[in-house]
């Protein structure tokens, strides 16, 4: 059960589906939500801590500034958590962003959950970067929020896109308290006779989750590589589907490495809340 759960508030772009989904899901969880958000420093403005005297003072009033606006988000956020009664934490960070990944990532490792919200390509931002830093840095599920997103959350209709990978294997775990209350869950393959079958198929996936009292169905699809993730998310939309849970494929960002080809597209066109796991 995820009774434990942070939140990444952004203070460069627009908050409101971070602020409402990740409210929403803890009410529904009864569970304790902490909430982040990072005013960011300009890494040109750390260097000049070198100089020592004045230049720190800079650095300094950088940072109290970034502090400001770490703070004027967490006011939001504050604000619907206790309109909502729950229980909840605000932590404002003042820093530069690799030092501010390295926070999140070890925040995020003592959660049951974390929640970010998905980048939006379209905007230049730091913003952008800490969902996927989050991801590879957790060590645990990560429930990113379309930017488009509103109202509450739910996980009524659940998609598992399976491949029989161990990263999708753990990410089907890691959702195991949202599987667990959903009404429907649609096992989703992708062109399976090209991946592992045996004893990793859908088929055994299937009867596995009925041990566990969870009715599913499994909806085989063929597609060509670059079809994949529009393929995905035109099933979650003909299914209606709330979420989808899937493995994270890739490598930080901020350490000049990359998201693997599917979990990019997915992150640049989500149109459906999605769980990962890298």
């Amino acid at each position: 059960m995820y009774k434990d759960i942070l939140v990444h508030i952004p203070t460069e772009r627009p908050m409101r589906s971070a602020v409402d989904g990740s409210v929403s899901l803890a009410a529904h969880l009864n569970a304790h939500l902490d909430a982040v958000a990072v005013g960011y420093v300009a890494t040109s403005a750390a260097y000049v801590m070198e100089g020592g005297g004045a230049a720190a003072a800079v650095f300094e009033l950088e940072r109290e500034r970034a502090m400001e606006r770490a703070e004027a988000a967490l006011a939001v956020f504050r604000s619907e958590a206790v309109r909502a009664g729950i229980r909840h934490a605000c932590h404002p960070l003042g820093s530069i962003p690799i030092d501010a990944a390295g926070t999140l990532g070890e925040m995020a490792r003592l959660h049951d959950l974390s929640i970010v919200l998905q980048p939006n390509p379209t905007q230049r931002s730091f913003d952008n970067d800490m969902p996927g830093e989050i991801l590879f840095q957790a060590g645990g599920p990560v429930l990113f929020l379309p930017y488009t997103f509103s109202g509450a959350f739910k996980a009524n209709r659940i998609g598992i896109c399976w491949d029989g990978s161990r990263l999708a294997a753990r990410a089907m775990r890691d959702a195991a308290p949202l599987l667990a209350r959903a009404q429907e869950i649609v096992i989703i393959t992708i062109n399976e006779t090209d991946a592992s079958r045996g004893e990793a198929s859908a088929s055994h996936l299937a009867r596995h989750l009925g041990r566990r009292g969870l009715s599913t169905r499994t909806a085989s699809l063929s597609a060509a590589r670059a079809d994949i993730q529009p393929t995905i998310l035109s099933l979650a939309a003909d299914e209606s589907l709330d979420l989808l849970v899937m493995g994270g494929y890739g490598h930080s960002r901020l350490q000049e490495r990359f998201l693997g080809g599917v979990t990019r597209a997915m992150l640049e066109a989500m149109t459906v809340p999605t769980l990962m796991t890298h």
